[in-house]
């Protein structure tokens, strides 16, 4: 495995505080977004590199470990522990182990040493990989119907199928997505954590959408048919007479799929804002005047 230098690519030194780490990750983000970079894929390349340094670096305990064992930061706890056994059966043998210092390379040669081939045949030990978190921002569109994405993870591109409903802030896992195991030992995991941006009229709880509707005096008072926008399409719709300004619709079935539910939706509610008019003429205001004394 390759060393990055989490400090290098934020731009930041080994001193910084965590508040510089996320300040500094925030501007560079918006710099390299692949939102930003539709068809650069260095853009993209970096700004997954920033997302992995920031993840690590501005927590506490996954920097203590960076700094401490490098490239190998994340098997600290496996090596910990092995250190530990070996000390052991080293004292059990009469010989003291002293575990000082590890240099970016010592503890690979270390590692390897305990539990690669120069052990005679002992049979090596696996570890699990290290789980990766991505995040994915979709709209509000996209999460209304199932599709396909493709996202990079460390140079490596994964095609993710994205089903119909899912909902800002849901985490997703791709099961063998994750960093490589040692020795053998499984994959980690891709945990993907959906940001969904709103920019339609529609206001979604749930499964449900909501949406405020202007209707103009005459319809709302002698009613009569309209035309309605829903996110799969126009819809006629027939307006009562003497409908009241807040009055409230319910479309049934034409809200928000539900997740993982084919052919299920929510509803559709829609309020009515009755607009009143103006600039009217002096004959218009006169039809208003005789209205108001019948």
């Amino acid at each position: 495995m390759e060393y990055v230098d989490y400090y290098k690519i934020l731009g930041v030194d080994k001193n910084a505080s965590v508040n510089d780490i996320k300040s500094a990750y925030r501007k560079l983000a918006r710099k390299h977004h692949p939102d930003l970079n539709p068809n650069d894929k260095e853009a993209n390349k970096k700004f997954q590199q920033l997302n992995e340094a920031n993840e690590v670096l501005s927590d506490p305990v996954k920097r203590k470990k960076y700094d401490q064992y490098g490239k190998d930061w994340k098997h600290a706890e496996q090596f910990e522990q092995a250190r530990q056994s070996r000390s052991q059966q080293s004292t059990r043998g009469g010989h003291a182990f002293s575990g000082g210092g590890f240099g970016d390379g010592d503890f690979s040669d270390f590692f390897e040493s305990m539990f690669g081939g120069s052990q005679g045949g002992r049979s090596q030990a696996k570890y699990r990989g290290q789980d990766y978190n991505a995040e994915l921002h979709l709209d509000l569109l996209d999460a209304h119907k199932t599709h396909q994405q493709t996202i990079t993870i460390n140079e490596k591109n994964i095609r993710v199928t994205i089903p119909a409903g899912i909902e800002d802030g849901q985490v997703l896992k791709l099961k063998g997505h994750g960093g490589p195991g040692v020795n053998g030992g499984p994959a980690g995991d891709l945990f993907i954590t959906f940001s969904i941006a709103n920019h339609t009229k529609f206001k979604r709880l749930k499964n449900d959408l909501y949406t405020t509707m202007d209707l103009d005096l005459y319809t709302a008072i002698l009613g009569g048919d309209i035309t309605v926008d829903t996110l799969s399409g126009k819809v006629k719709l027939k307006v009562n007479p003497e409908t009241q300004n807040g009055s409230k619709i319910k479309l049934k079935g034409k809200g928000f799929p539900v997740y993982k539910k084919e052919g299920e939706f929510g509803d559709l509610y829609i309020t009515y804002n009755i607009k009143i008019p103006t600039n009217l003429t002096e004959k218009q205001k006169e039809l208003f005047i005789q209205l108001s004394k019948l």
